[in-house]
């Protein structure tokens, strides 16, 4: 790349070169391998470049794990609860290959000695939009019988990512249907099943009152 390709990116093109050069180092080498000079060699930059828009690594692969990776992807629709939460947990599990592995220990062992390291996985997992997921699926539940109103909670609409990350970090193996169905069927439908309902609606309310 000569120096006046170089000087003529600027903002979002510039961006988006690193964080696709950050990606690609991370593919190649792993997170623990990643260095911020490298990134910078591979997207033609230079490392102040590079610092003035994320402080240390764990920034920097954080914004090109959210380049990469899909958020967004259709709800499962199979016609039935037990079946909708398979396909979920399955899908979760493809996401959670050797890549993520690495991105979510590495990028957790970094949290530990820098708080604004945690604050901004913190951030990513709570704003991610998996939650709206996990309670289309159960509301779709609820409308054909399977279940009563129950409350989700913050925590019940996460646990499917952190259980099917907790298994891929403890195990290191890729997960298994037959691991996916006993996490449904052990773990998550029990859960489901005894969460507290939602309150009945208040006949002397405003609302109800002819």
């Amino acid at each position: 790349m000569t120096e006046t390709t170089r000087s003529r990116r600027r903002g979002a093109e510039l961006e988006h070169a690193i964080l696709d050069a950050a990606w690609d180092e991370l593919t190649e080498v792993g997170y623990a391998g990643l260095t911020i000079e490298a990134v910078a060699t591979r997207a033609g930059t230079s490392k102040p470049v590079i610092y003035r828009r994320w402080s240390n690594r764990a920034e920097l692969v954080l914004a090109a794990w959210g380049r990469h990776v899909p958020v967004r992807q259709a709800t499962p629709d199979t016609g039935a609860l037990r079946t909708d939460l398979i396909a979920m947990f399955a899908r979760i599990a493809r996401r959670v290959d050797t890549v993520m592995h690495e991105v979510v220990a590495g990028v957790m062992g970094e949290a530990f000695r820098h708080p604004e390291v945690a604050g901004l996985l913190r951030k990513r997992l709570e704003t991610a939009p998996f939650g709206d997921v996990v309670r289309t699926v159960v509301e779709r539940a609820v409308a054909r019988g399977e279940l009563p109103p129950v409350d989700m909670s913050s925590r019940a609409t996460r646990l499917p990512l952190d259980l099917v990350r907790g298994e891929s970090l403890l195990k290191g193996n890729p997960i298994t249907d037959e691991t996916i169905a006993d996490l449904v069927d052990d773990v998550y439908l029990p859960l489901l099943r005894g969460l507290p309902g939602l309150p009945e609606p208040d006949p002397a309310s405003p609302s109800t009152v002819d």
